[in-house]
């Protein structure tokens, strides 16, 4: 595979923009599909995959999300003052760095691996499985402030995955419950805070953005939160950390050998944006070329994309917690800490 680049145009979600059209900050998750979707599309990129086994070992993993986001126990939330007082100080209310985390995230990591191990009988990820049981409370708080905080120093890469997605279950579980806590004829609880690049809800990075097709956002690109699944929105051709619209290319994966008519006609649907400013990156997946994108899945199955923009020197800006990259024994820059 060869990497190819693109100059991007004006795109009419930015003309929109420029001419004061209303346009929805915010596309929150949905406790029914969040991420019963990202297990179907997880099988589906499996499928002649080079990474079939991990890739279906996450879809299961998802398919188990699925089960504990339903049955979710009631957490302490952030109350109207915490709110109002977030809203002011252009901060999110559910910060993943500094929320006192309640111990029913435990509990969800328990039930993950008890709903997990059936499904890994005879596999070779079974064992390694298992062996998170014995993880006591102090090791499973101590593995979730390296993740959280993006410290690899001490980081078990082998529990992360678990150890992270009994934390998005926690998260999405509490923007959702926040959400309906005020109800639909009260402010909503989550805005604009003053890091664009970040997300507003927990103030973790996107692992990729999506360009989306539906009725109320339909066009317009939304950053999806790699903790809650938050989708908050950013146009295109804007680099997704620095801000700077200058030098910003689009780059795709295409097979060794294509020739240029080839290469321009093809709609890759997953992108690398690249900032020249900057230096950094982030994957873009569009709706309108696949309708059953999924950042988070789309995202894992293109790790060739991520080492090749990575060999042209440019830093990821996101970080998917199901696939970490980095020296265990070394603490990583704020913005090594993820790959996939």
């Amino acid at each position: 595979m060869s990497l190819t680049q693109a100059t991007p145009l004006l795109s009419p979600e930015e003309i929109a923009v420029r001419a004061g059209q209303q346009v929805p900050f915010l596309q929150m998750p949905r406790r029914a599909e969040v991420f019963a979707e990202r297990a179907l599309r997880l099988r589906q990129r499996a499928a002649a995959h080079p990474m079939r086994d991990y890739l279906i070992f996450m879809a299961e993993l998802a398919d188990a999300q699925h089960q504990i986001l339903q049955r979710c126990p009631a957490v302490p939330l952030p109350d109207a003052s915490a709110l109002e007082n977030a809203s002011r100080a252009g901060m999110p209310p559910l910060p993943a760095v500094d929320w006192p985390r309640d111990p029913a995230w435990r509990t969800g990591f328990h039930q993950l691996i008890d709903t997990l191990l059936p499904r890994l009988a005879g596999s070779p990820a079974q064992a390694s499985v298992q062996a998170l049981q014995t993880l006591d409370d102090a090791q499973l708080e101590a593995q979730a402030d390296r993740l959280l905080s993006n410290v690899m120093l001490g980081l078990d890469l082998a529990a992360a995955p678990l150890v992270a997605a009994a934390l998005q279950c926690y998260w999405t579980h509490m923007v959702l419950a926040t959400l309906d806590a005020r109800g639909a004829d009260r402010l909503p609880p989550f805005g604009r805070t003053d890091d664009a690049t970040a997300c507003p809800c927990c103030g973790s990075r996107p692992t990729a953005s999506i360009s989306r097709i539906d009725a109320t956002a339909g066009g317009y690109r939304y950053l999806h939160c790699s903790l809650c699944a938050t989708q908050w929105h950013m146009v295109r051709i804007k680099c997704s950390h620095c801000e700077s619209t200058k030098g910003i290319h689009y780059h795709s994966l295409q097979p060794a050998g294509a020739d240029t008519a080839a290469r321009e006609s093809a709609k890759e649907t997953i992108e690398a944006e690249t900032c020249d400013e900057c230096g950094h990156y982030l994957k873009i997946v569009h709706m309108e070329r696949d309708a059953q994108v999924e950042p988070v899945a789309d995202d894992l199955a293109t790790v060739t994309l991520d080492l090749l923009v990575s060999e042209a020197g440019y830093r990821r800006h996101g970080v998917n917690l199901m696939l970490l990259f980095g020296d265990p024994e070394a603490p990583a820059a704020p913005d090594d800490g993820g790959g996939g």
